[in-house]
């Protein structure tokens, strides 16, 4: 079977792969769990091999690879570029950083001598989305191979080119890429150790009843539907101009995209204002110039999915469209709502509603069932002080949503199950082993 992909912007087919068969994936697998036994020995060559080969590498293919991300998924290049940037950074904070969290825990018992051990399992799948298709990736592979786990990875089909470019850009035995479509999937969560998902919910919850039949650990980071609350101490300037990129980065697709506006009434109409002037100015066309800020949805289904939405928004309120649907564009959109709509929108578009107190600005956050990020504009402690309340993963004050390698990533609800980045990321696919040695 072929797989194609296909320049969002313009329509024209970029190229065709052909889907690997049963034989060479067992043959890829059966490789790289081999690889593992050799690839776990070493924690020094493990960091060398992220020094001297892997950060190289992506820095020499920085510009060749944002130039076909953009074009098989539609992200402003300037984007692409940051995004490859963000990798370049988790590369060399987890060579700093990471290492010291795989040092075994002493554990003060009545024994001779007790700790606890960070162990890798063997070999993980991952199962990357198309809208950040490196820094998913990264996100996932970095930390789990740092551990000492191989990885193999089934990218999405709208991005085959930037996942066999990826595999070239690892270099490496202990990572490989596979080109199949997702209804092959289920096949490979057997063959392997663990699996790491981020997509949609119905995706999430497929693949974990499939890990779920073998008893396979899994990391899901699926779908969310970000409040962004507005106080009525918020710097309105600041919570204004910071909404256009929680809202419009990568197009609007971003599970931690800022989607629900949840605005304290007296200030509506005036962040109203100020968000129309913003989403207004906005820099919209051909993704791969550097000054374009929104482009086209990913593929046609995409853009035909969010335009029911803005349809539907339609009925609830005043929606505002600020340029025309052209192609697999759709312009920035404001909808002001007096009901409540809990489905996650992945395109440009701000679902905006009022409040009048805290706590019901805290009910509406929690009225939806993701729990992924969100943020709060106002004053600190105010907001601080509602955190504890916000059902999510990821609470920011007077700052975007966003992932770092500092501090966990993952949501509740459905959003996902288990962590990215920070210690606890780290040791998501280790074995956490205990050792305990008596007199």
């Amino acid at each position: 079977m072929k797989l194609s992909t296909i320049n969002p912007y313009n329509g024209e087919k970029l190229a065709d792969y052909t889907e690997y068969d049963g034989a060479r994936i067992d043959q890829i697998l059966k490789s790289v769990k081999n690889e593992q036994k050799e690839w776990k020995k070493s924690i020094d060559e493990r960091i060398n091999y992220l020094k001297f080969i892997l950060r190289p590498n992506l820095v020499k293919s920085k510009e060749d690879l944002a130039r076909l991300m953009s074009s098989e998924m539609g992200k402003p290049i300037s984007q692409s570029l940051s995004e490859i940037d963000k990798c370049i950074n988790l590369i060399d904070y987890s060579v700093q950083n990471y290492v010291q969290y795989l040092e075994p825990e002493i554990v003060k018992t009545d024994g001779k001598k007790t700790y606890v051990r960070f162990d890798p399992i063997g070999t993980i799948l991952l199962i990357m989305p198309w809208n950040f298709p490196l820094w998913q990736v990264m996100r996932a592979a970095v930390p789990a191979m740092l551990v000492g786990n191989t990885v193999v990875l089934k990218h999405a089909s709208i991005v085959t080119g930037t996942s066999l470019m990826i595999e070239k850009i690892f270099d490496s035995s202990t990572f490989k890429s596979i080109v199949i479509s997702g209804s092959k999937v289920a096949s490979l969560i057997q063959k392997v150790d663990g699996i790491s998902l981020t997509g949609s919910t119905a995706a999430g919850k497929s693949v974990a009843q499939e890990a779920g039949k073998h008893l396979k650990k899994v990391v899901l980071e699926l779908g969310g539907s970000d409040p962004f609350i507005v106080l009525k101490s918020a710097n309105l300037d600041e919570a204004s101009e910071k909404a256009v990129f929680a809202r419009m980065q990568n197009n609007g697709q971003s599970c931690i995209a800022s989607k629900r506006f949840i605005v304290h009434e007296e200030v509506f109409d005036e962040f109203v204002r100020r968000i129309s002037d913003n989403f207004s100015s906005i820099k919209i066309g051909d993704p791969l110039e550097r000054d374009t800020f929104l482009g086209p949805l990913s593929s046609k289904e995409q853009t035909l999915t969010v335009s029911n939405q803005i349809r539907t928004l339609s009925g609830l309120g005043k929606v505002t469209e600020f340029g025309k649907v052209e192609g697999g564009i759709i312009p920035p959109t404001i909808a002001q709502i007096k009901g409540e709509f809990d489905e996650e929108v992945f395109g440009p578009v701000a679902i905006l509603t009022k409040f009048k107190s805290n706590n019901e600005a805290v009910r509406l956050a929690n009225n939806a069932p993701y729990g992924l990020g969100s943020s709060i504009w106002g004053s600190p402690e105010e907001a601080e002080e509602m955190a504890p309340n916000i059902d999510a993963g990821m609470v920011f004050v007077n700052k975007v949503v966003a992932s770092d390698p500092r501090v966990p990533f993952g949501g509740i609800k459905q959003s996902g199950i288990g962590r990215e980045l920070s210690k606890f990321g780290l040791r998501e696919f280790s074995n956490i082993k205990t050792v305990w040695i008596d007199h």
